[in-house]
């Protein structure tokens, strides 16, 4: 059948090479392409027939790692879930993430996202420290507990949000979507008590009111994760909280232990093979 088969695309490519270039440059480079071809397969083609220096980060091609994000014919978009025939016509322009430095060719730097991340503590902050590092038991947590951070847990860090923000292109000191979202996400969390911790941070100059709710880092979202609607409700915990109107609650206690185990027919747990020393 007609158009089904090969046809030639060509890769117009954003270069730099640290030490070397002064500015970045363009390069073009045909090759051909197949159905069901993915903008990622696309680069590792000119790489083996035409720039063997050309440099990306990749590792999963699944669209779980989040390495590949890269600017797709101008939008952020993940190289390895990208057809080069959802993109239409028959140039395919690839650039790094926009908003972050360039350490070569489509590699972005994403240290301060990465470091800003950290510094809003992604992670579960309890007062039994004892408890989160030998746990004898699951934290207790109901499914409508559990769909109150569900969707923006499956952030994968790509950055794509972060290239998309118009706020982080002309903020240097705003935050951005990804640590945002997820320091909203783990402020959502029944098991955590850590909000006023993090609301030290989140009040200030890089907090979440600096989003002008553009919406765009939700638009270009591989995950459909919308750290746009967790910056909003982050906005709205920290005005009750400065109204002294957020209810405080601990965090979620350890679950009883279940009655009648060992149960029959179900084997005991395999003895552990690490500590927390270890």
């Amino acid at each position: 059948m007609a158009g089904t088969g090969p046809r030639r695309v060509t890769f117009r490519l954003r270069r730099f090479e640290p030490g070397t270039d002064r500015e970045p440059r363009w390069e073009e480079h045909r090759v051909e392409v197949s159905p069901g071809m993915t903008v990622l397969d696309g680069l590792w083609k000119v790489k083996e027939l035409h720039a063997p220096s050309l440099a990306w980060r990749s590792s999963c091609r699944m669209g779980i790692c989040g390495s590949c994000g890269m600017l797709i014919n101008g939008r952020p978009r993940l190289a390895c879930n990208t057809q080069v025939a959802e993109l239409g016509g028959d140039v395919v322009t690839v650039a790094a993430l926009p908003n972050f430095g360039t350490v070569k060719d489509l590699v972005p730097d994403l240290g301060s996202m990465f470091e800003t991340h950290r510094d809003l503590m992604p992670y579960l902050l309890r007062d039994d420290p004892a408890e989160q590092d030998d746990p004898t038991r699951e934290y207790r947590q109901t499914p409508g507990e559990l769909e109150r951070y569900l969707q923006f847990s499956y952030c994968i860090k790509c950055g794509c949000c972060m290239a998309a923000c118009p706020t982080v292109a002309t903020d240097p000191h705003y935050a951005g979507p990804m640590p945002l979202g997820q320091a909203q996400r783990y402020n959502s969390d029944s098991r955590d008590g850590g909000f006023r911790r993090r609301r030290e941070t989140l009040s200030g100059g890089g907090g979440p009111w600096r989003c002008h709710f553009a919406g765009e880092c939700s638009q270009v979202c591989p995950k459909g994760v919308d750290p746009a609607k967790a910056i909003q409700l982050m906005k709205r915990d920290l005005v009750v909280d400065l109204l002294r109107l957020r209810r405080r609650r601990p965090p979620a206690p350890v679950a009883d232990e279940p009655h009648g185990t060992p149960r029959e027919g179900i084997a005991a747990p395999p003895p552990r093979t690490a500590t927390a020393e270890g």
